[in-house]
């Protein structure tokens, strides 16, 4: 064990400032880090970034300047230098009692060199494109409103059909116009088309396994482009990998051109979601904390051992008080700098739950109460963690987790042939049924405590899966690859060639073919259930990834995107785009609580590979009076019975088309639907009834601090339970209760946490009148103005 290892039971040097790292003015640049067992810490400043070609004649005399370091209170060393330094490069020289010198990149970095070598000195606001200061997030006015499309940075642009100039780029999604042959839209106009609302984007921070100075570089011995991974290796937290930008090596540029990209994706109305690792670092020693608090951000075993949860060598020790600090640090900076909506946990089961809690409130109560927080609800191995974030510990907590249950019930195993209820699985109609509700009586609390999907990045994607379960690996030619790498030798490219995933589809007939309906069949049930839906790039063009059910470090040849599949398979496209249209318009496919789905969700049929349901009585809200879904896997047609109705059933998707125009009429009390294919139908258009009524609750503290305060509530017919204060208004935290109209009284309980603190016993709000909306201020009962937490006050309506 290292001589500088740290007891993290007896350490009490913490800090809670919020200017670790370099804060840069024209004038003067101060350094601070945390570093409590160091014996002295010193500042080096650097004229060149330390790689690549801008130290190939100078770097002999790049030997750095060395500025001891004034130790503070807390465990921080500082320093102050006053004059500009923009433009030079600096890391930390700790040295410890034993002796042992180190020198380390700051943890708290936002710009670095090339590689990610040594930090950079920048000024923020020249990094800043031309309007960034208006730029400002789409409207979400709630969790279940969103539609969610993964999507890896270039992957996006990387395959010549994309038409785009910036090739595996930020940039790329600035790039607009862009159309195909037949005048199809391309790039970020595609995405606008088909209507989703949030990209989530793959890791983007500084990784380390891409060589930033090669990026587009051929590896001779693998004989394809292969730098080239998913992003799950970090190294800088803080700062946007180098190798999607068109200079790495110039430390602004990476900076400017990601927020182009977030700028131009806002300008679109779509949100941007950053796919986070804050489970583990690529290395220990060479990582981004070991070398100035050895020992101290990362879990050990028993024995004293690195622990592996994430099954990649080591895990961060989230519980922690300074580690816990760092994400929500990080964090916050993303969220505001960047302007980024919202963040999903890689290895969430690996984060201890109380960070995700306090990262979740506190977020949204200083930035956008409208972030998106969600995350996979699973380890990679075992962990000494106690307090992992599984599966049913977002319940109440405003963050949401992954249902690997609902993507199992749906298409089988992840990489194999096994078999699912859209994938030709009789016995899964239940798992489907209880997905479709949301998972309210499985692990959630709410619909929006689930993101629903069948596909992501990791294993088989969509089309490749579904033809593994039909046995047509074989008939398409796919290769056998491992690692990115032919597992008999050879070139993946030429090997992509003779492949032929799309063999068995008339080109007349592409709805007709059996495993584009299973595949349409998947995915529109994610896009009609309760919950929030996730998409993976490119499904909605059938993208194919040769059978690579891990292409983490794979050529384009296998990861790039293909734009012309959107040409030859437009029936596809249109029907995802009709689905997402449908789920747009109409709030009874996005109902917001568990008491609300529970009331308004019918189902007609569980068995026989059909599962047919109803949304009634204007569920959510909705124009539509009765909503029936209908979908059958079997390969034959089958006959569904419908509920009784005043007049005929108008059908607005089937095996044909999606879309939200009734296109035909069901005229008896019974329809027929062909095999493996869908159908929405729908009894009465009229007026949209009021959906709830909103309740404002105006929590005023004396002392100010919110943190982990929120009201339980019962008695809303939406969604009971916790319900947090999500914005900060006139100094007053502020939460929405949604209650159904005709609501006498709402009760609530204010609370710290999980009840570790309460107010003085049950409290109701007469919500008895008119009004639509509805505000009443909250003041805590230690308080001596007018009104306490016993009688809240109305504030207006």
């Amino acid at each position: 064990m290292n001589s500088n290892y740290i007891n993290t039971e007896t350490i009490i040097e913490t800090y809670e400032g919020k200017d670790l790292g370099l804060t840069y003015t024209a004038g003067c640049s101060q350094f601070k880090v945390w570093a409590p067992t160091a014996f002295t810490v010193s500042v080096v400043l650097y004229e060149t970034g330390g790689t690549g070609a801008d130290v190939s004649a100078v770097y002999s005399k790049d030997s750095g300047v060395i500025i001891p370091m004034q130790r503070q209170d807390g465990g921080v060393w500082q320093a102050q230098l006053t004059g500009d330094l923009k433009g030079k490069y600096y890391m930390y020289r700790t040295v410890f009692a034993d002796g042992s010198i180190r020198e380390a990149a700051d943890p708290y970095a936002t710009a670095v060199s090339a590689n990610g070598v040594r930090s950079a000195i920048v000024d923020l606001r020249e990094t800043d494109p031309p309007s960034w200061a208006e730029d400002r997030s789409p409207q979400l006015q709630h969790p279940a409103d969103a539609v969610i499309y993964e999507l890896h940075v270039r992957d996006f642009s990387a395959h010549e059909s994309s038409g785009m100039l910036h090739k595996g780029k930020f940039k790329a999604f600035t790039e607009t116009g862009l159309r195909d042959s037949a005048g199809n839209a391309l790039g970020i106009d595609h995405l606008a088309e088909l209507g989703i609302t949030h990209v989530h984007l793959m890791p983007v921070f500084d990784f380390q396994t891409v060589n930033e100075l090669n990026a587009n570089g051929l590896d001779t011995e693998a004989g394809h482009y292969s730098e080239y991974n998913w992003g799950y290796d970090p190294q800088h937290y803080n700062v946007p990998e180098g190798s999607y930008s068109t200079n790495p090596a110039e430390p602004g540029t990476r900076i400017r051109e990601f927020k182009e990209m977030v700028q131009a994706l806002h300008s679109r109305g779509i949100s941007v979601i950053m796919d986070v690792v804050y489970n583990h670092t690529y290395s220990v020693e060479k990582g981004p904390f070991e070398p100035l608090v050895p020992e101290y951000f990362y879990r050990h075993d028993y024995l004293g051992r690195l622990s592996n949860g994430s099954g990649v060598g080591n895990e961060i020790a989230t519980e922690r008080p300074m580690v816990r600090k760092y994400i929500k640090d990080s964090l916050l900076y993303w969220a505001s700098e960047y302007h980024i909506d919202g963040f999903r946990f890689d290895l969430m089961g690996l984060m201890d739950s109380v960070t995700i809690r306090e990262i979740t409130e506190e977020l949204r109560l200083a930035i956008n109460p409208n972030l998106l927080i969600y995350g996979e609800p699973w380890t990679g191995g075992d962990s000494p963690l106690a307090d992992k974030t599984l599966k049913g510990v977002q319940r109440g907590k405003g963050y949401a987790v992954f249902n690997d249950n609902f993507r199992a019930a749906i298409k089988g195993d992840s990489d194999g042939w096994g078999k699912g209820f859209t994938t030709g699985e009789y016995g899964k109609e239940g798992a489907v049924a209880s997905g479709i509700k949301g998972a309210i009586h499985e692990f959630t609390d709410s619909p929006v405590e689930t993101v629903n999907y069948v596909t992501a990045h990791d294993n088989l994607n969509l089309w490749d899966k579904v033809l593994a379960s039909q046995g047509l690996r074989q008939a398409a030619n796919l290769p056998e690859l491992e690692n990115g790498r032919l597992k008999g030798g050879g070139e993946v490219e030429k090997a992509v060639a003779k492949a032929n995933p799309y063999f068995a589809i008339d080109p007349q007939d592409v709805l007709g073919n059996e495993t584009v309906r299973r595949s349409l069949l998947a995915n529109g049930i994610i896009l009609t259930s309760q919950g929030i839906p996730f998409l993976h790039a490119g499904d909605e063009i059938l993208r194919s990834k040769c059978g690579d059910h891990n292409s983490y470090r794979s050529p384009d040849a296998i990861n790039a995107v293909r734009w012309d599949n959107k040409e030859t398979f437009m029936p596809v496209f249109q029907y995802y785009k009709g689905l997402i249209e449908l789920r747009r318009k109409h709030p009874a496919f996005r109902l917001h609580g568990r008491q609300e789905i529970e009331r308004s969700l019918e189902f007609l049929r569980c068995e026989d590979g059909v599962v047919a349901y109803q949304l009634k009585d204007n569920a959510g809200g909705d124009v539509w009076n009765n909503i029936v879904v209908i979908f059958n896997a079997n390969w034959g047609p089958v006959t569904q019975q419908l509920p009784e109705t005043g007049g005929c059933w108008n059908i607005v998707v089937d095996h044909s088309r999606a879309g939200t125009e009734a296109f035909r009429i069901a005229t008896d009390h019974a329809v027929e639907l062909e095999g493996l294919s869908m159908m929405v139908l729908y009894d009465v258009y009229g007026e949209p009834a009021p959906r709830a009524k909103i309740i404002e609750v105006h929590y005023d503290r004396p002392d100010g601090d919110y943190r982990g305060w929120n009201l339980w509530v019962w008695g809303t017919g939406i969604q009971d339970g916790q319900c947090d204060f999500r914005q900060m208004e006139d100094g007053r935290a502020v939460a929405r209760i949604e209650v159904v109209p005709g609501t006498e009284s709402v009760g609530y309980i204010l609370r710290l946490n999980d009840w570790e603190e309460k107010g003085s016993g049950d409290r109701f709000i007469d919500c008895s009148g008119s009004e639509a909306l509805l505000k009443v201020v909250v003041q805590d009962r230690s308080s001596a103005s007018s009104g306490d937490a016993d009688n809240p006050l109305q504030l207006s309506s």
